[in-house]
């Protein structure tokens, strides 16, 4: 995203008056998400259905959620099952010849995209980039996966999927309410009423709530487990700090605002490099004449670690779900579980191009 529509996110969520100016095309792309999504509720677009189970984790709103971390603990507990899941992603920032896309020790971020990228590392399971979905999803079936994962995909309707997850930002909410271009939003919030289940990453930095809850949302929050530097790899806890001294810090997410608030209160002094999500890199960025360390998010890191000094530190980050929704989340799998040979049968052939 721009610097232009970074300042219009800021806009969005801080419920500028001027956005009002945007409601008549807000009007036409509501009424465009309308049609499209009773397309495929009516049969007139195809959905395709996995012989396996498909779960969705994505947002309603621009900018990070936090949802990629979320993928990463899922697929975690997946494994932990039994379960051969497998990750599929749009692959937001990259760019391929040739799809779908297998993700390996060899494929660069500028290729994939940074999150595939990152999930890749972070999980050690198959990680499929595609445009098309279904597609993917096809890739991800033919190498064993018993269950796939899609990061991000709540509006990618041609793929189908047994259970939706909506990750929101805890201090962020929803913005102003309203959808695109006069606020953040990519589909209207009645859509929450047909999702499974909505998790709020954090609270609100002041502690007043952004928005009001959904009834059965889930909690989650995001804390640091571990530095890692770059150059080897080299492993230490969140504390003590692995330097000392102030440092320069760079976040291209969708909010970089959380990743300096976290060094904060690990007592981190850094110069914050606030830049766009999915920002690529060039070396100048990284170089800093001062001799101060160079902290970055792990999401960064796999498109920093040949520009970047090898003493640079990467801090990552996991997911901690609220224990409700592991209980929650283990009804339902095995749930799906339970379907399984009723699943086997509801897709015969491989998956048509559906191209979104």
């Amino acid at each position: 995203m721009s610097g232009l529509g970074e300042r219009w996110l800021a806009a969005a969520y801080g419920g500028a008056p001027w956005l009002a100016l945007l409601r008549p095309l807000e009007a036409l792309y509501r009424a465009a998400v309308a049609r499209r999504t009773a397309a495929y509720a009516e049969g007139r677009r195809t959905v395709w259905r996995a012989p396996v189970p498909v779960i969705v984790v994505g947002n309603l709103t621009l900018g990070g959620t936090g949802k990629s971390p979320l993928v990463a603990w899922l697929v975690r507990h997946l494994v932990e099952r039994g379960h051969r899941p497998g990750i599929l992603s749009r692959g937001y920032g990259g760019q391929s010849d040739a799809y779908p896309l297998w993700v390996d020790d060899r494929t660069p971020a500028a290729q994939c995209g940074d999150e595939p990228r990152m999930l890749a590392d972070q999980t050690g399971v198959p990680v499929v980039v595609d445009p098309d979905r279904p597609r993917g999803a096809g890739r991800l079936l033919a190498a064993g996966c018993d269950i796939l994962v899609s990061d991000d995909g709540l509006q990618h309707l041609a793929l189908g999927r047994d259970l939706e997850l909506v990750v929101v930002d805890g201090a962020r909410g929803f913005g102003n309410g309203r959808c695109l271009p006069a606020g953040p939003l990519r589909e209207p919030l009645s859509r929450l009423a047909s999702v499974d289940a909505v998790v709020i990453n954090g609270v609100a930095v002041d502690g007043q709530p952004a928005f009001t809850p959904p009834p059965g949302g889930f909690a989650m929050t995001l804390a640091p487990v571990a530095w890692r530097r770059l150059g080897d790899g080299k492993r230490s806890p969140p504390l003590p700090l692995p330097f000392t001294g102030p440092v320069h810090a760079v976040a291209g997410i969708g909010r970089p605002a959380r990743f300096f608030e976290t060094l904060a209160e690990l007592g981190v002094e850094a110069m914050a490099h606030p830049f766009d999500d999915h920002h690529t890199y060039r070396a100048e960025e990284l170089a800093f004449a001062d001799g101060r360390p160079l902290v970055m998010t792990a999401k960064d890191a796999v498109k920093c670690r040949d520009l970047a000094p090898r003493d640079s530190w990467v801090l990552e980050v996991a997911a901690t779900p609220d224990p409700a929704f592991v209980r929650w989340l283990e009804a339902r799998l095995a749930a799906l579980d339970a379907a399984a040979p009723d699943m086997n049968s509801r897709a015969g052939s491989a998956p048509a191009h559906h191209q979104e």
